[in-house]
């Protein structure tokens, strides 16, 4: 039993190196066809990257909190269902106000 278990798992293992060979070489081909093709058209060869720009997520949250304008379309729909012709993203954002808290008095110094 122990010597199949070690035999499924080595063609399992192969499986897997062949199945990563066969991918990289597609990727393989993937780059020579476009440097080709870049090459048979005077096109400089560009590589590809990633451009990644440590701005953009602050950017992103910054643009995702300003308030929304109401478009007319906002506005139409909101009319048809009887609603105020407010934007429903503020709408959603909106904080509900919180009515049955009771203010405790400051506690005293001891």
């Amino acid at each position: 039993m122990n010597f199949l278990l070690r035999v499924v798992l080595f063609l399992i293992g192969l499986v897997f190196a062949a199945s990563l060979a066969v991918a990289v070489l597609l990727l393989a081909m993937v780059w020579g066809l476009r440097y080709g093709w870049a090459r048979l058209t005077g096109q400089p060869v560009r590589p590809w990257v990633m451009r990644f720009d440590p701005r953009h997520g602050f950017d992103r949250f910054r643009a995702a909190a300003r308030p929304v304008e109401p478009t007319a379309a906002d506005m139409a729909a909101a009319k048809a269902r009887g609603e105020a012709a407010d934007s429903p993203v503020r709408l959603r954002d909106r904080s509900p106000g919180v009515t049955d808290v009771e203010a405790r008095p400051a506690p005293r110094g001891e």
